[in-house]
């Protein structure tokens, strides 16, 4: 795999988050399902805006995907994202933020098409839980022509988003990246997103798994929903049948990682956390640089609860350069 040209090439939705802290009676008030991400039409997504005082400061680049590629740069891995926006000003802003994050994309300001570039309104309640209402846009027509073949070939990793399998394109786009992978000795790495995508496309998320997928990314909500099981043990001997390689985070509990053949328990990092959102972005960023920069499984595993315990300290999704930098450093001295 070495000389491959990118770490990680991933493709999911691209969208500009709208970063915000909201009270419990805000959520209760205006029928906010707290906790998962639910697709909304633009006019709810404004309705609710509309009753915060939101500026541009809260603009920052997001999609699932898109995160965890900028932590695996951050820390020093190479990547390559395929997505759709609209050369309107979120669309510029996400493209110029993908640049200046050292991720390639074949997209620029000036080719990328007419539409509205898709927001997510990421409301953070003070129990620091994040509930995301999603307005997909012009993502929500990606599809497998935004997959680039030259570049997938030249890939360690592929990188799947599990929030593609709300729509019919971008399910086909998904299995296609996924052939394709297969019939060029790329490894194949999912993450199922978030609870509500197993809860409510299951049968989309079995028919990417297939018979296997290479490293799969999950929480222990996710994981119970997919395999039908409640307890650890059941879970993971269910995952083992789907994924050849896996990660289950646990909140402040740590994590699970299967290395294929070994159960190994990840410690946390003992934080306070006041926005978890992206926090399962950064474990599988930070998780994917390390496998795929020579690292063991279990320091992979360690990289990856220290990134994201980090994360959880501060609002948004992504770090700062000299975070990473600092996370990377402490992770290499211990």
């Amino acid at each position: 795999m070495s000389n491959k040209k990118y770490d990680v090439y991933g493709i999911g939705n691209a969208l500009v988050d709208i970063i915000t802290e909201v009270s419990e009676e805000f959520v209760l008030e205006n029928k906010v399902e707290k906790g998962v991400m639910t697709l909304v039409e633009e006019e709810r997504q404004a309705e609710l805006l509309n009753s915060m005082k939101i500026t541009e400061e809260h603009m920052q680049g997001g999609g699932s995907a898109a995160n965890t590629l900028v932590a695996a740069s951050q820390l020093g891995a190479k990547g390559f994202y395929s997505c759709k926006v609209a050369n309107d000003l979120e669309g510029v802003f996400f493209l110029n933020d993908l640049k200046a994050n050292g991720i390639d994309t074949v997209l620029t300001p000036e080719t990328a098409p007419v539409g509205t570039t898709g927001k997510v309104l990421v409301m953070t309640t003070p129990d620091a839980e994040r509930t995301m209402n999603t307005f997909l846009g012009i993502t929500a027509d990606f599809s497998e022509k935004e997959i680039h073949e030259y570049a997938l070939k030249d890939s360690k990793y592929l990188y799947l988003e599990g929030y593609l399998v709300t729509s019919e394109s971008g399910l086909a786009a998904m299995k296609k990246a996924k052939k394709i992978a297969e019939d060029n000795g790329v490894k194949t790495a999912l993450t199922f997103s978030d609870p509500a995508m197993v809860k409510y496309f299951k049968e989309q998320m079995e028919s990417v798994v297939g018979a296997s997928v290479d490293l799969l990314f999950c929480n222990e909500e996710e994981a119970a929903l997919f395999t039908g099981e409640s307890d650890t043990d059941s879970i993971r001997e269910e995952l083992k049948k789907v994924a050849k390689r896996f990660a289950i985070t646990q909140g402040k509990n740590g994590a699970i990682i299967y290395d294929g053949d070994t159960f190994i328990d990840i410690e946390p990092y003992q934080v306070k956390a006041v926005d978890t959102n992206g926090a399962g972005d950064m474990f599988a960023g930070a998780f994917l640089y390390a496998i795929t920069n020579g690292h063991s499984y279990a320091d992979a595993g360690k990289l990856a609860s220290l990134a994201s315990s980090k994360i959880v300290t501060q609002f948004g999704p992504r770090l700062t350069w000299p975070d990473a930098k600092e996370i990377l450093n402490k992770w290499k001295g211990e």
